[in-house]
């Protein structure tokens, strides 16, 4: 079975209604990214952050995952498909994919300040100030913040090195180091690049490039491997 990696971006949340993206003006949710997704913002603000991750996980309980995420699922009938993404939703495990990198951490865990290692579940959408891991730490977001190591990445990396076939889905491919993994694709491998307004890269052999949708796009790629397959 032939080895399909996807990296996802904000993109393919959009059209479940999760804005996951910084605005052009540089604020997230009309928040300065660095006073929500900073280890400086967290010290200085800790409710504001758990507020604001808190606002986040109540809307993503009740989004449901779109076409693309549930075609990408669908996809493991015929291929072995790994998900690598830059979103911290739980969409993909919604629609049932099973082998899913999270780069940037996850919504819906906690995480202790005081050891790294310790990650706990959050059922429903809040996480307090008082909410403490098992050595007595505040808990925080399993969130890899601006300036955070991205400890996932070295996974990322290996499953882009064994691809047969790569695909992006929904990302402007400006996020670092998540951007890179492309290059880390074999040139041999077919690369498929979907997304309303494509990047300018520089030329990759077996690029395929589908300006649309994630939804549509997706589906558009799913056609074409399976007449491949």
């Amino acid at each position: 079975m032939q080895k399909l990696v996807v990296l996802t971006g904000a993109g393919i949340s959009a059209e479940s209604g999760i804005a996951t993206f910084r605005d052009a003006n540089g604020l997230w949710e009309g928040h300065n990214v660095m006073e929500v997704a900073s280890p400086e913002g967290w010290r200085k603000n800790k409710e504001l952050v758990l507020d604001f991750y808190n606002q986040r996980r109540k809307a993503c309980l009740t989004a449901k995952p779109n076409a693309a995420h549930r075609i990408l699922a669908e996809l493991e009938a015929d291929f072995d498909v790994t998900i690598i993404t830059q979103n911290v939703d739980n969409l993909h495990e919604k629609a049932g994919s099973t082998k899913i990198i999270h780069l940037h951490g996850e919504l819906f865990k906690s995480q202790s300040t005081l050891d790294p290692r310790l990650v706990y579940p959050i059922e429903g959408w809040e996480l307090k100030v008082g909410d403490k891991c098992e050595m007595g730490s505040q808990l925080r977001p399993f969130i890899v913040w601006f300036g955070e190591q991205v400890p996932m990445m070295d996974a990322a990396l290996e499953a882009t090195q064994q691809a047969d076939i790569f695909a992006i889905v929904g990302t402007s491919l400006l996020v670092y180091p998540a951007a890179s993994l492309i290059d880390y694709a074999s040139p041999k491998i077919p690369k498929y690049l979907i997304d309303p307004m494509i990047a300018r890269i520089s030329s990759l052999p077996n690029l395929i490039k589908l300006e649309e949708a994630a939804s549509t796009g997706v589906a558009r790629m799913a056609s074409m491997l399976k007449d491949l397959n």
